[in-house]
């Protein structure tokens, strides 16, 4: 995605670092083992981030997002309740198809392939997000919402909470909770059969906070205990490297687009799902 709006991260970031690392002992403490490398990959992505952020500022989606503004059909101003709850469905709505787009379009899934990049399920990886998205320019998805009239700040911070409250759903430790819950909400439940690279749970639970969309539109999964999940990607990657953790997706499309012999298939190489 378009990374923009984590600049709202950056203020907690230190917080879930600590966190991230308390899990890491607790992991341990239980005898489930605890990659500390892959914490320090995460934390490099994130420290990767954020200064390339600075560098490019808002970056050439969100000065779409901002072009759309004077287009919109409405105003929201924000200061009654039901803009708020409208808000929050709104992007939900947005977000689930935007990260569906992330797993099933290739030039989306080559920033998002990052996040997905740890072969350990742990808070650390909630924060790995990689550094290129302000070139696949997931955000885009989010441009509806501008043009129904909810300013360019607000919607952006919308995604930073989404994203916030996403944290905690990248954990072991926390087992099934109660059903309501897990009918409404995204949960750690849920959120791990999202990561697994299981065949049977590929490309599912795309929710945000909720998990409603992934019901209404047939891509819930429901965490099997005889299907334990596996974590990391198909074709896993086994580099510490924050660098080539950002780039080995780019750098497999480039040899693919290469061999491709007929514009037709180079375009299915961007646009079409990943191989």
């Amino acid at each position: 995605m378009d990374t923009s709006s984590l600049g709202l991260l950056v203020l907690p970031l230190p917080l879930l670092v600590l966190i991230a690392a308390a899990e890491g002992w607790l992991r341990q403490r239980r005898g489930l083992g605890h990659d500390w490398k892959a914490y320090w990959a995460s934390l490099g992505d994130a420290a990767g981030r954020v200064l390339i952020n600075g560098l490019l500022g808002p970056g050439i989606i969100g000065a779409l997002l901002y072009a759309v503004w004077p287009w919109r059909i409405a105003t929201f101003t924000m200061d009654r309740w039901w803009h708020w709850a409208l808000l929050f469905v709104g992007q939900e709505f947005c977000y689930y198809w935007m990260h569906r787009a992330d797993h099933r379009i290739h030039w989306f899934w080559l920033n998002h392939s990052v996040h997905h990049s740890s072969n350990q399920y742990t808070l650390s990886s909630a924060y790995r997000l990689g550094w290129t998205g302000k070139i696949t320019g997931a955000t885009i998805f989010f441009a509806p919402l501008v043009w129904l009239g909810f300013p360019v700040p607000v919607v952006l911070a919308a995604l930073a909470v989404n994203l916030l409250y996403q944290f905690w759903l990248h954990t072991e430790l926390v087992g099934r909770l109660p059903r309501p819950i897990e009918f409404l909400f995204n949960t750690p439940s849920h959120h791990r059969v999202h990561h697994a690279s299981n065949p049977d749970y590929i490309d599912c639970n795309y929710g945000g906070v909720l998990i409603v969309f992934d019901r209404m539109f047939g891509s819930f999964r429901r965490e099997r205990e005889d299907e334990p999940p596996r974590y990391g990607l198909v074709k896993p990657i086994y580099s510490h490297n924050p660098v080539r953790i950002a780039f080995h997706t780019w750098l497999q499309m480039f040899r693919t687009l290469k061999s491709a012999p007929t514009w037709k298939e180079r375009a299915l190489v961007l646009f079409g799902p990943p191989q």
